[in-house]
């Protein structure tokens, strides 16, 4: 990162709670074998060094979508050399399918031999085997999040990992049952933030900006925030339920978009990353004459060009079929647009 960028980076980190943690992230040195996690090394350090610097334990903390074992590795070993972290009664929870297979988004790399057995999906065991050090207390949560969380739970948590609501099926649980036991001091970390097909992500911390302070520009792909305010219910609500319009959604994003930009490495520009996201609020709501006006105007951007072609072929894909439907037309009619468009 050029000199520059790190010094703006680190001033603006300077202004919050949180951000005190970014000067140091240069300096965090993980062991070699760390266990196999789909994250940056920028953001297991961040991990670490909230667990060695800030969380206390004394609330829950909650890691949703472990995956591997990778990023629990290193917020667990921050924990563990904590002056105030307590193993005996401090608690992480850490909560994933552990199985591979359609819609648990896990990759077959996070068995120890790099691929499924023939007759077990489950890599359960061995993440419990790369956890073993941190087992004493780390509770684990398999399964389904709607079946392994519990809806009577109002326990405070003052830790929450993010890495699972790739739908809005389990967002909806995130904000039901997880969000809602937020209070000030609680440290948010959404991973996925730099996903523009997850737009109830940015949406959602739309509607939280007047209770929360970001902790500076994201690490990577991941967002930190720490609530500074009590969260009225009403609003948790509202997310909870997705009542938000459609208008009132790419507001809540363009109000994001004021709060941050590139990444604090300079590599995501998330402005435009939120701009698309924006384009999927509207490819949700069915209305891909809008979505895909979104994203063609975003086609210019060499970053999502070279990291997201599938995102502009499927919004591109979705306005062709619906003017296909809605215009109808003849069949040679249908083969001369597509003529004229290779």
């Amino acid at each position: 990162m050029p000199p520059s960028l790190l010094c703006h980076s680190k001033r603006e980190a300077s202004m919050t709670n949180l951000g005190r943690l970014y000067p140091l992230l240069d300096d965090v040195r993980l062991p070699d074998d760390l266990p196999y996690s789909q994250v940056s090394t920028w953001e297991l350090r961040f991990l670490y060094l909230l667990g060695r610097h800030h969380l206390t334990g004394a609330d829950r903390l909650v890691e949703l979508g472990s995956g591997g074992g990778g990023s629990t590795y290193a917020l667990a070993l921050g924990l563990r050399e904590s002056p105030v972290f307590d193993e005996g009664t401090g608690r992480l929870h850490a909560y994933d399918f552990f199985r591979v297979g359609k819609g648990t988004f896990a990759t077959e790399k996070f068995f120890t031999a790099g691929a499924k057995p023939a007759d077990d999906d489950s890599f359960l065991d061995d993440f419990k085997s790369r956890l073993e050090p941190f087992l004493p207390f780390l509770e684990i949560h398999a399964g389904d999040l709607w079946q392994t969380s519990d809806p009577q739970d109002t326990s405070p948590i003052e830790f929450l990992h993010v890495d699972i609501a790739k739908t809005a099926r389990v967002f909806r649980c995130v904000a039901e049952r997880f969000l809602t036991r937020l209070r000030p001091g609680s440290v948010v970390l959404h991973q996925d933030f730099a996903g523009p097909r997850l737009p109830w992500l940015h949406h959602s911390t739309g509607a939280l900006l007047p209770y929360i302070e970001i902790a500076g520009p994201p690490i990577r792909s991941t967002l930190a925030f720490e609530v500074v305010r009590p969260i009225p219910e009403d609003l948790l609500k509202r997310i909870a339920e997705d009542a938000y319009t459609v208008e009132e959604k790419l507001e809540l994003i363009s109000a994001v978009q004021e709060r941050i930009d590139r990444d604090h490495t300079g590599g995501i520009p998330f402005k435009s990353v939120l701009e698309f996201a924006k384009a999927y609020v509207a490819h949700y709501a069915g209305d891909h004459k809008r979505a895909w006006s979104i994203a063609e105007a975003l086609t210019g951007d060499a970053y999502l060009s070279r990291t997201r072609a599938d995102h502009f072929a499927q919004l591109r894909t979705a306005y062709e079929q619906d003017r296909e439907k809605g215009g109808g037309g003849s069949r040679l009619g249908r083969l001369v647009r597509k003529a004229v468009r290779r």
